[in-house]
């Protein structure tokens, strides 16, 4: 998001200490029996039988672990890392595991200042050091990313801008020696360009990006679209075609329109709107390790989590829960797309989320 990432310290903490009381949340009706905390931006993995989630929260982030994610809300959660440099708003983080170690991803600045940070520790919720920065190509405005490991080669995906104001936000990839180094260009992947992306703007956003393999073995950036601060909000996907160059933009195929959204007029035909919550986006695919090659196979559903409010709520950030939700494969889906002779379009695996 664009002007304010933060979780509400104070709604936070009072949140957990209603938690921690049993006070719970409410669960009058299916989206509330779906929400986890009132927070933005979930990142979660699971090792083991145990899931990790890391979320921003007084001005650091804050690790919880649970043997659920409904659990996660109950957690204790453990500062891991402060801001004592001043760095500023503290933006939408990601834990992911690499050999065995976790590493932390997250955005920090202010205004046009913001650029990706990481650390480091042996362990989930303790022993990290202090923060680095990514060193990203071409060091612009960057927010939300992360790593992942494709056919041997690890990249990081993000949201940032071409250049040094704030007219789109795009979504870039670049390759990683290892998980704090980046080396060589960024590649755009994904510019907000369709209408379906473009219902709000000021600037149009692409972000959130959020690798996943399909059965196929090809891989999916399924990524956020139009405004977080309306109920526009939508999770739409990219597709990499078989064989295709991740750097290369036209080996991207993009869904022809929100596959997880509250408003029938942008989604993408087949898939329907939501019915209890608005503006779903910013998810975690809940994945094993965090590792896109424990992707699940086609047919059962499996978890994610996505941040939303609930319907009859004013859509506000400070209203933004977590929510528990599923996803599963869905087959023989065609993209399309025009101004590539001879490749306007690709067919394969798409995604379904449930609330």
């Amino acid at each position: 998001m664009t002007s304010s990432r933060r979780i509400r310290a104070l709604v936070g903490a009072l949140l957990s200490c209603a938690l921690a009381a049993g006070l719970g949340l409410a669960t009058a009706s299916p989206a509330a029996a779906g929400q986890v905390m009132r927070a933005a931006d979930p990142s979660v993995i699971r090792v083991g039988n145990t899931y990790i989630s890391v979320q921003s929260a007084g001005g650091g982030l804050v690790v919880r672990q649970a043997s659920s994610t409904e659990g996660l809300a109950g957690a204790e959660g453990r500062q891991v890392w402060a801001d004592s440099a001043g760095l500023g708003e503290v933006w939408a983080p990601e834990i992911v595991r690499d050999g065995g170690r976790y590493y932390i991803y997250f955005a920090a600045g202010r205004g046009a200042a913001h650029r990706m940070y990481v650390i480091s520790s042996a362990q989930a919720d303790q022993g990290y050091g202090g923060a680095a920065k990514l060193a990203l190509p071409e060091d612009k405005w960057a927010i939300d990313g992360t790593l992942f490991t494709f056919e041997g080669q690890r990249w990081f995906v993000w949201s940032g801008w071409e250049g040094d104001t704030n007219v789109e936000q795009n979504l870039y990839l670049a390759r990683m020696n290892s998980p704090t180094e980046p080396t060589g260009p960024r590649y755009v992947i994904s510019q907000p360009r369709e209408s379906w992306e473009r219902v709000v703007g000021n600037p149009f956003i692409n972000e959130g990006p959020e690798p996943v393999m399909d059965p196929n073995g090809q891989l999916h950036i399924a990524y956020s679209a139009n405004g977080s601060w309306s109920d526009q909000y939508c999770i739409a996907d990219l597709r990499l075609r078989k064989g295709g160059d991740p750097t290369y933009v036209w080996d991207w195929y993009k869904s022809n329109g929100c596959l997880f959204g509250s408003h029938r007029e942008t989604m993408m035909q087949g898939w329907d709107p939501t019915l209890y919550v608005d503006g779903p986006g910013h998810h975690s695919f809940v994945l094993l390790d965090g590792d896109i090659a424990t992707s699940p196979p086609a047919g059962p559903r499996f978890p994610s989590m996505f941040h939303a409010v609930a319907k009859g709520t004013p859509y506000a950030w400070e209203n933004r829960h977590w929510y528990t939700g599923t996803f599963t494969w869905w087959g023989e889906t065609t993209y399309r797309r025009s101004g590539v002779p001879g490749a306007e379009t690709d067919t394969g695996w798409s995604l379904k989320y449930f609330e």
